[in-house]
């Protein structure tokens, strides 16, 4: 059977959503590493930092970021070494561990965020509309429900 390809129209709008999205990741990656951060290690900090407590269990961090449990724990390993988070055993559940923020962490994101924000909003918020911007949500808002209700992965581990 033959696929059924893109049209003219659809590539057009695919190709430029997988450009805007892969060149935007490098431009905000590149921001961040002036202040010594990676792209992930900025998502786990601004995760945590937002989380009660500054921890959270690695398991629910996993499943905020939607990554994969190798990609939390080898991420979650190196910052350990950097001194930003460390992992402790969960209280409430002794087959899981608690990622936490230390204060090296705090004061890490501290100093990246405001040049974080300004950048995401020079780059990407400031070029639409209130009415695009509300558009945007709702569409990418679709296509994650999609993918949540169809998501046939296997069950997700607890990250080493």
């Amino acid at each position: 059977m033959e696929p059924n390809w893109l049209d003219p129209r659809e590539d057009r709008a695919w190709r430029a959503f997988q450009h805007a999205h892969h060149q935007l990741d490098v431009h905000l990656n590149r921001g961040l590493q002036k202040s010594g951060l990676s792209g992930a290690d900025y998502e786990i900090l601004a995760v945590l930092s937002s989380h009660d407590g500054d921890r959270m269990p690695a398991h629910d961090l996993c499943n905020t970021l939607g990554w994969e449990k190798s990609r939390v724990s080898h991420q979650v390993r190196r910052m350990q070494k950097d001194g930003l988070i460390c992992r402790e055993p969960n209280p409430k559940d002794a087959r899981s561990t608690m990622v936490c923020l230390l204060p090296a962490g705090r004061a890490a994101i501290e100093k990246a965020a405001p040049r974080h924000v300004e950048d995401v909003r020079r780059n990407f918020i400031d070029l639409l509309t209130p009415a695009e911007l509300d558009m945007l949500a709702a569409l990418n808002e679709r296509v994650l429900h999609h993918l949540a209700a169809n998501d046939d992965s296997p069950a997700k581990e607890e990250p080493s």
